[in-house]
């Protein structure tokens, strides 16, 4: 595994740019129930994933699911709620008393958190080029977006919203490994789809569902077939090859690629604010993700250690590791592409049991 490879990097840019270009289907679908909207999207998502799990000769991805303890379906089940479900239910909240540049700078503040909280869940301190390069992000996300009108109820939701952003992240790490990206992105789907169908029936009992117009549709396929499909299978695929801390950084792409669709449907328009944030998001992804590359043979830090997974078994055990030095070409093996059964693409090590929760 190697940060100066570009196809991590790559695989948490794309992922990224699918979400702020997506914008545009979320407006299309703002007089659509909201729990109604997520459990189509989130249901339809996971039945899309489902032929891409399995693969021959590898076991069925039930077998594996069986062997996830009651502590990693808690975690699964937080992710789907919290980074899912409750990221989007915040977001449309803060937007009925606060501008929609208001959650946006919060959740643009992603970064700064994923790269304070990972080292300190796994014991050591926080990487110096990786933190700075978050605040970069972060000022530059905000410079793209500005500051709007909000009250204390927007900002609280804004809160909400970054906490979110950052579960969707740091939930995934541990049960992104026994998974791997597809297995996982199916799981937490159907049970964000379950979810959303559970809160639209407290909240509005049996008028959660409706029959969605022309454009709803489109929206609706839209967001699961490309958003949460492809942009969810990138994302794992992106944090199991540089780690969350790096990916994170890429969340400033969000506002980045929002503000420059923004002026192709009539809805905003990209000037020199826009273009000043996008450099310094550009800059500080660059410089934190490893995109700029290292001289020499030295080892990357540990924030930068992906995630892999037995190559045969995916519920057995798996090995965080440094990657490798830098200039060293990655290994990837033949099938492996971003929506194959297998997405792992580097070197494997299997060890004889599945690790718990408590290796964060």
């Amino acid at each position: 595994m190697n940060v100066t490879s570009p196809r991590g990097p790559l695989l948490a840019a794309f992922a990224c740019v699918l979400v702020g270009a997506s914008f545009t289907a979320n407006s299309v679908l703002g007089d659509y129930p909201y729990a109604g909207g997520q459990a189509l999207r989130y249901g339809l998502a996971a039945l899309l994933l489902l032929p891409l799990v399995h693969r021959a000769g590898e076991p069925r991805p039930l077998a594996t699911l069986r062997l996830l303890t009651g502590r990693q379906w808690g975690r699964l089940a937080l992710l789907a709620a919290v980074g899912m479900v409750g990221f989007n239910l915040a977001v449309l909240t803060a937007e009925r008393s606060a501008e929609p540049a208001v959650p946006g700078v919060f959740v643009g503040c992603a970064p700064i958190v994923v790269a304070v909280l990972v080292p300190l869940l796994e014991g050591r301190r926080p990487t110096r080029p990786v933190l700075y390069a978050a605040a970069l992000v972060a000022a530059g996300a905000f410079t793209v977006q500005g500051w709007g009108r909000t009250d204390l109820a927007g900002i609280l939701c804004s809160v909400g919203a970054l906490a979110g952003e950052v579960g969707f992240a740091v939930l995934a790490v541990p049960v992104l490994r026994p998974l791997g990206p597809k297995l996982l992105s199916a799981t937490v789907c159907a049970l964000a789809a379950a979810e959303s169908a559970l809160l639209g029936l407290v909240l509005d009992g049996g008028g959660f569902l409706r029959v969605p117009t022309g454009d709803e549709t489109l929206a609706l396929i839209w967001q699961a077939a490309v958003v949460t499909v492809i942009g969810f299978v990138c994302w794992y695929m992106g944090i199991q090859r540089i780690g969350a801390e790096r990916a994170t950084l890429f969340s400033g792409l969000i506002p980045v690629s929002a503000a420059l669709t923004a002026p192709l449907v009539g809805t905003g328009s990209y000037g020199l604010a826009q273009a000043a944030g996008s450099c310094l998001v550009g800059l500080g992804v660059a410089i934190g993700s490893g995109v700029l590359g290292r001289r020499g043979g030295h080892r990357a830090d540990g924030s930068a250690a992906g995630v892999e997974d037995h190559p045969g078994h995916r519920s057995g055990g798996v090995v965080h590791r440094d990657v490798t030095a830098a200039g060293q070409p990655d290994q990837p093996g033949a099938g492996h592409g971003v929506l194959s059964p297998d997405a792992l693409a580097a070197r494997q090590e299997p060890v004889a049991a599945t690790p718990g929760d408590d290796h964060r």
